[in-house]
């Protein structure tokens, strides 16, 4: 059996941190044996086998304070911890860690619910509180609050606002409606941000921005320090609520859609996180491939079209909602009706006009009202399980939308993968969530996937769509794009870095960002 060690670390200074640990988290939540108690903390459904990441520990603390004390004991021996806190991130690397031989430091344990206050509307939690446990505990506690979630209810609340991900609601985006963070230094200190660093204030998850430079972006996607606890705001339960799902015939729609759907945004007619999918996602969460196409090689536009009459669906569904007094969603509902049905064939769906057992329209009510579940995950069953996503972003506009979608699905079909994907519209701008959707099993389909991948990334590079997540694979290639001013951000990045964890301890290369001191492989 391999063994997997920290890179520059003997196996006698290994084994002697272990014990060290072990003490302060207690023997039953270090796990070290890589064919038994590590095989959670890899990832089966990337383009790399899951034992290039092999951990060589993983450590499951449950407080502030044994986590500072497993700091002491990284810094001492130089350990190099990918701190881990909860849900998946399936298709962006899982649980696993960036190389073999990091120790996994697993926060899951932390999972308290620390503050709901109902009458300013905010919770305070730590990192292995889900959108399912804070979901129900605002059920049983009867507060007139809803959350805003990821589309896999099990996901983390504080990990996936970290990695800056989008909800539903009109509190879609994560990280702006989160307030005040508590923080570990790779030295051990804590830090809160805001106007928590003031004791004895009482607006620490109400403003943001307390006094001087604004830091909580640090330690977003980054690798600065650990983040123990963060404040949300949670939105009142509304008076009225009107989802919609509104069909489009034609793949070529997506143009001037976009371009309806901009001033909606933008002037926030339509708050919420507005959904466009593909027929192809739409159908990848109720279907599997195998039940609509099985013959070599990717699906056809023609058959793509014949789905979409089968699933009484169009090339292109938006989901979206309104929210507020009950007059005035119907009144702002008559001109949204109006703008997104300008396009012929256009077809509007509202509540109780789907089949009850209607998946899509299901779940994508729920989730913009904030409930939680797991409907979603259905997709990783498309094509054997295997799944890269990709969101690269853009100005909101037809253009925009129209040629991101044809240059991607002409590389997708290119290295014999189907065009799963979806578009996100934001405040101004949109993302494209790219799907590569394979079988990990399939040794050529995984080098396929890979291939795709990384020329994914350039192609968007070429035409100045910004990548916003990475999978592990992919961290540096995507830092890269970001070389403007002579790579001055990244340069900045290393500056903070080597200043806040000089020994280079916590996640290395974690969004591309490596400690100046750091001797090991980069790949």
């Amino acid at each position: 059996m391999p063994e997997y060690l920290p890179h520059g670390v003997a196996r006698e200074d290994f084994q002697a941190a272990l014990a060290e640990i072990r003490k302060i988290v207690g023997a039953a939540w270090v796990f070290s044996d890589p064919e038994g108690d590590l095989q959670p903390y890899l990832d089966h459904m990337s383009a790399v086998p899951p034992e290039t990441r092999m951990p060589s520990a993983a450590i499951s603390a449950a407080s502030v304070a044994e986590v500072q004390a497993v700091l002491q004991v990284a810094n001492q021996y130089k350990l190099p911890l990918w701190t881990y806190g909860n849900g998946k991130n399936f298709a962006y690397g899982g649980p696993a860690p960036k190389q073999a031989g990091y120790l996994v430091l697993d926060l899951k344990r932390m999972n308290r619910i620390l503050e709901v206050n109902e009458e300013s509307g905010y919770c305070l939690v730590e990192p292995g509180v889900s959108y399912f446990q804070l979901y129900q505990h605002l059920q049983e506690k009867g507060y007139k609050l809803w959350i805003d979630c990821a589309a896999p209810g099990w996901g983390g609340m504080i990990g996936n606002a970290l990695e800056h991900g989008a909800g539903y609601t009109p509190y879609a985006d994560h990280f702006l409606f989160s307030c005040g963070m508590e923080v570990l230094l790779a030295d051990g200190q804590l830090l809160r941000t805001g106007m928590g660093a003031m004791p004895g204030n009482t607006s620490w998850q109400l403003f943001k921005y307390g006094f001087g430079p604004y830091v909580d972006g640090m330690f977003s996607q980054g690798n600065f320090g650990i983040v123990t606890k963060m404040g949300f705001w949670l939105m009142p339960v509304p008076p009225a609520y009107k989802p919609f799902m509104v069909t489009y015939e034609k793949e070529e729609d997506i143009g001037p859609l976009m371009d309806i759907l901009r001033p909606l945004k933008m002037n926030m007619v339509i708050q919420n996180g507005v959904v466009i999918e593909h027929i192809s996602y739409s159908a990848s969460v109720q279907r599997l491939r195998k039940q609509l196409w099985d013959k070599p090689g990717i699906i056809p536009d023609e058959r793509w079209r014949e789905i979409a009459k089968e699933l009484d669906l169009g090339m292109w569904n938006i989901y979206g909602a309104l929210y507020g007094l009950p007059e005035n969603v119907e009144m702002t509902w008559q001109m949204v009706q109006h703008e997104l049905t300008r396009i012929p064939g256009a077809k509007v769906y509202l509540q109780g006009d789907r089949p009850a057992d209607d998946a899509g329209w299901n779940y994508r009510e729920k989730l913009m009202r904030g409930e939680p579940n797991m409907t979603e995950f259905n997709l990783v069953n498309w094509d054997g399980g295997g799944h890269l996503n990709f969101t690269p972003m853009a100005a909101m506009t037809g253009k925009n939308a129209a040629e991101m979608f044809a240059l991607f699905k002409e590389l997708l079909n290119r290295h014999g993968f189907d065009m799963i994907c979806e578009e996100v519209a934001m405040f101004r701008t949109m993302i494209t969530l790219v799907m590569i959707m394979f079988d990990p099993r399939d040794e050529d389909a995984r080098q396929r996937a890979d291939a795709c991948a990384r020329e994914l990334v350039a192609i968007a590079k070429q035409h100045g769509y910004g990548e916003l997540k990475a999978n592990l694979t992919y961290m540096d290639t995507i830092a890269d794009m970001y070389d403007g001013q002579g790579g001055a951000l990244r340069k900045v990045n290393q500056v903070i870095k080597d200043a806040l964890d000089p020994n280079g301890i916590l996640s290395p290369g974690k969004s591309g960002i490596w400690p100046s001191n750091w001797t090991g492989p980069r790949t």
